[in-house]
């Protein structure tokens, strides 16, 4: 897309947003911090239930940071096509304790199972809070989809 072409209208940026976010193996740019260590690791994720799933080792940096802080940023996509999703966890299980629906969904979406990777992986199950779209710079405006973990009409 170029900034010559007109910019998507909302109900076309979230259908964008949702089809990139359902994508077998979607990968995603995962910001954390804590205190004033930030960190920023590439995950891939499953968009489940309307939430956003993720594994990784429990003991690694960002599963730390997102349970001891609640929160995290994603990011999908180039520069010239982005979302951006402002997330707060919801639960943070050990693979082999998960619910069905989460790792059995994590494992279809993603194209790889972290309960057979041995122990020490965990599910950490993100519920968006806020989430944004945008191309170009005529969609700067109006790149907000979600506010408040509501869609917006």
């Amino acid at each position: 897309m170029s900034a010559a072409e007109p910019p998507r209208d909302r109900a076309t940026r979230k259908a964008d947003t949702l089809a990139k976010l359902a994508g077998p193996a979607a990968d995603a740019w995962v910001a954390t911090a804590a205190g004033d260590q930030p960190y920023l690791v590439p995950l891939t994720l499953a968009w489940l239930r309307e939430r956003i799933v993720l594994a990784t080792e429990g003991r690694s940096r960002t599963a730390r940071a997102i349970t001891a802080t609640g929160t995290a940023r994603l990011g999908l996509g180039g520069t010239r096509d982005v979302v951006m999703i402002d997330a707060v966890l919801e639960s943070a299980v050990a693979t082999g304790e998960a619910p069905e629906w989460v790792a059995d969904g994590y494992a279809e979406r993603a194209d790889w199972d972290p309960r057979t990777a041995g122990d020490g992986y965990v599910f950490l199950v993100l519920r968006p809070d806020r989430v944004q779209a945008w191309r170009e710079a005529n969609e700067i405006s109006g790149r907000t989809l979600m506010r408040d973990g509501r869609w917006l009409e």
